[in-house]
């Protein structure tokens, strides 16, 4: 979604840039194969692209997106397994635009030297920077049509602030300029700058040239009032909820998980965290150690939000191209928020810092992208009571404890918290929890029963229309299940008589497992069947005969409402099913395609699947698209309370035996520790 400001709105950018805490160090010597870009790589990628770059003087450069190449995932593994085998090359990947034209320019970090550069020719952009943003929305506070507008309303220019809109593509043939429109808010009064629109204007504003090419003063709307609208404790009035007891998190010994540069270790897990300008957070070498076996076992390679899909269903002129791409348009990564301590993250947390490409080439820190910490929730691992006994009861129970991996976006309006959780009992939860607040239209009514015509959304305030819209997460998860050759299945519920007509039951559900063969087998949509889907090592089996597995055990079932010739649903046709299963492919990364902006939809993880490939004991690829259809309410007015949902991805006879059995519990405090 789009991100708004003009100088005096410099501010809410502050926490990017200032560490609230000191970053975990990254190791000695040579970086790990896939820890993100460093500060010093990143000035080495501009330093090598602005020299090769003739006539600098008289071009502006932007650098659209700079990130770690992939390594070669043979190779990487390779390496793992063998320390004294070369490690990968390490390279960088960088989206430039100058002299009106797309450069993908590929770099040799340890040679110091570019590779290749790639003239891209098709209709789409990349992301988006800040930048930029940032320049186009200071430009109406001086465009004379603009100013006249908001005195027309009775607004003070100064107070007015501008977002910035992709305008997504509905069918142009042309090659469209690479712009954006602004939609405006006011901001005197209140903070809360996105509950008071200036319904009616719109600014198109020209990215390359950075100028104002068209202004639209269509209708207006009384503006929404201020007073309701605040959120900071300081300007809230009472009454006010009684204060809760605090909680102290102490670890005396400090947290139980150990932090290598971006290399985690914890329990009987070991992963890696990375960080990419358009992702945010990703997980990988995610391994678990198996007591019973005394060995390690791979669960996933790789694993992060390919794409964030936020369709808003207004019709009107000013509203109907708001159909956003959060990670391909605007960067997830980008806009990580500055994690602060003991209100974003407990006590126990430990913070990282990261790095990314401003728009000008230079490394800018992302102080506290991450905090990690270990969750005591008060949850139960396992548990039993036995009475049946003679003279006895027999009481077990475990306390869950699991570590967190968490990053926060705020992309505008909304803020998304992204966890990864990983459990001693094999378990891997992504959770994705969604706060912040709406993107609301003024509207003339101040009633409900005043409503006779589509307003597209929920009256939630006097002239504050809550805009319905969807929130799309697809995820990119490359498991490799005990090795990298694996199989999908569905486990399908059926319904069965019972052959004996004499049985007093009627009926019996039975599991009837298939094997998808190829890409057309593996697609998936819930809620026309009931199945288990399971990801397999064919080539591993239990004791017991049963091939070792993940299965995807889903916590949203939602899917599109748009029709499919619906311009938004073609380029977003990758959430026309909810799982997909695609064979590795190292260039098959961005559901909605490497360029995004005004993309077209030829090239999204719909497109990749229509060749059908095998995908039976292969390296394979799940995608699973979570979604959230969200018809505002009152209760999210002024702020929405965070709605969490999320998905678990859990070991289904991967162990021989409940892996948890001998988890020992945390070691008690000593009572003095405890009274302090």
């Amino acid at each position: 979604m789009a991100k708004f400001s003009h100088s005096k709105l410099i501010l809410f950018f502050l926490p990017l840039l200032i560490s609230l805490r000191t970053a975990v160090a990254a190791p000695a010597g040579r970086r790990h194969p896939l820890d993100p870009l460093s500060r010093d790589e990143i000035e080495l990628v501009r330093s090598l692209v602005i020299n090769s770059i003739r006539n600098l003087s008289t071009t502006n450069i932007t650098f659209q997106y700079v990130a770690l190449a992939d390594p070669n995932k043979q190779s990487v593994l390779s390496w793992l397994s063998n320390p004294k085998t070369p490690p990968p090359p390490r390279r960088a990947t960088a989206i430039v635009r100058y002299n009106s034209s797309t450069h993908e320019i590929l770099i040799d970090l340890d040679q110091k030297a570019i590779i290749s550069d790639r003239v891209y020719s098709g209709p789409a952009y990349s992301v988006f920077t800040l930048s930029e943003l940032l320049d186009a929305v200071a430009l109406p506070q001086s465009h004379p049509l603009f100013v006249a507008a908001m005195k027309k309303r009775r607004l003070k220019v100064e107070d007015v602030i501008c977002a910035c809109y992709s305008v997504g593509w509905f069918g142009e043939k042309m090659k469209q300029r690479r712009m954006v429109k602004l939609q405006c808010y006011y901001s005197n009064g209140s903070v809360n700058l996105y509950m008071r629109p200036v319904e009616g204007v719109t600014v198109t504003v020209d990215l390359d040239q950075m100028k104002i090419i068209g202004f639209r003063d269509r209708y207006e709307a009384p503006m929404p009032k201020a007073d309701g609208t605040e959120y900071r404790p300081s300007m809230l009035k009472p009454p006010f909820l009684p204060p809760l007891n605090g909680v102290k998190m102490v670890q005396p010994e400090g947290p139980s998980f150990k932090v290598n540069g971006h290399l985690i270790s914890w329990s009987n897990w070991e992963l890696h965290v990375g960080f990419d300008k358009r992702a945010g957070p990703i997980i990988s070498l995610a391994s678990i150690y198996d007591l019973e076996k005394q060995k390690r076992r791979q669960v996933m390679y790789k694993g992060f939000i390919s794409e964030l899909f936020v369709p808003y269903m207004d019709l009107t002129e000013e509203w109907y191209y708001r159909t956003f791409f959060d990670a391909g348009e605007y960067g997830l990564g980008q806009y990580a928020a500055s994690l602060e301590p003991l209100r974003d993250c407990p006590e126990n947390a430990v913070f990282m810092d990261t790095y990314i490409a401003a728009g000008d080439g230079r490394p800018m820190k992302m102080a506290n992208t991450f905090c990690i910490f270990e969750r005591h929730a008060g949850d139960i691992m396992w548990r039993h009571t036995e009475r049946a006994i003679p003279n006895r009861i027999i009481r077990e129970t475990r306390a869950e404890v699991s570590l967190v991996v968490r990053m926060v976006a705020t992309v505008a309006n909304y803020d998304y918290v992204l966890d990864w959780e990983f459990k001693q009992s094999g378990s891997i939860i992504a959770t994705v929890g969604l706060t912040g607040l709406l993107a609301v239209k003024a509207s003339k009514y101040t009633h409900r029963d005043q409503i006779m015509e589509e307003v597209y959304g929920t009256l939630i305030s006097e002239n504050t229309i809550g805009v319905n819209h969807d929130h799309f997460f697809t995820y990119y998860l490359d498991l490799d299940v005990d090795g990298g050759t694996n199989s999908f299945v569905k486990s399908n519920f059926r319904t069965v008589r019972p052959p004996n007509p004499d049985n007093p039951r009627r009926s019996y559900w039975t599991v009837v497992s298939e094997t998808a063969k190829t890409e057309a087998d593996a697609r998936i949509k819930f809620g026309r069947q009931e199945a288990e889907l399971v990801v397999v090592n064919p080539n591993r089996r239990t004791r017991m005969g049963n091939p070792v597995g993940y299965r995807l055990i889903p916590k949203s079932t939602a899917g599109p409402l748009m029709s499919v010739d619906d311009y938004p649903q073609i380029r977003a046709a990758f959430t026309n099913y909810n799982v997909w299963v695609t064979p590795y492919n190292s260039s098959e990364k961005w559901a909605s395609g490497l360029y995004t902006d005004q993309s077209r939809g030829n090239d999204t993880l719909a497109t990749w699947t229509l060749r059908n490939r095998e995908i039976e004991n292969k390296d394979i690829v799940m995608w699973y698209t979570l979604g959230v259809h969200h018809a505002p309410c009152q209760e999210d007015f002024p702020l929405m309370p965070t709605l969490s949902t999320g998905f678990e991805l859990r070991p289904t006879n991967f162990f021989e035996s409940n892996p948890v059995l001998k988890v020992t519990p945390p070691r008690p405090l000593n009572r003095s520790v405890c009274a302090h």
